[in-house]
């Protein structure tokens, strides 16, 4: 018997870490380019120019295992974020300097940190910014 977890949006940010996981890489590359643009996926992607996230987005091509995880994290801060926030403020949160990231930009500190050991660090700062002002 295979029980399905109900979520409920009382839990705040749950939908994304949802997301986040499941979501196959095309689509999650889809969504984040919809809510950062093209130009910040390929910098936290870690490639220099915009075109393979296009071949990302459309499956001809895949980020390497880190630089995924780096763009799953990313839309998980961002998806959260679309929860009380327009994209404008999401882009702008996302290249920001952040005082919970010792003033460093969240898009920086996931592009140039393992996105294991980033995670906790971004995600505490994405909720704080979205749930606490």
């Amino acid at each position: 018997m295979n029980a399905r977890v109900a979520f409920s949006d009382q839990r705040p940010g749950l939908q994304a870490a949802r997301e986040a996981v499941e979501l196959p890489l095309p689509e999650l590359v889809e969504r984040l380019r919809d809510l950062v643009g093209v130009r910040l996926v390929a910098y936290v992607g870690n490639v220099k120019n915009t075109r393979p996230v296009s071949d990302w987005a459309t499956g001809q091509r895949s980020p390497g295992a880190e630089d995924e995880a780096r763009l799953r994290l990313a839309f998980q801060a961002a998806r959260l974020m679309r929860e009380r926030y327009d994209t404008a403020t999401i882009q702008s949160w996302l290249m920001g300097s952040n005082p919970a990231l010792g003033h460093e930009a969240p898009a920086r500190y996931i592009r140039e940190n393992r996105p294991i050991e980033a995670a906790r660090e971004v995600m505490a700062a994405a909720s704080s910014f979205t749930f606490v002002g």
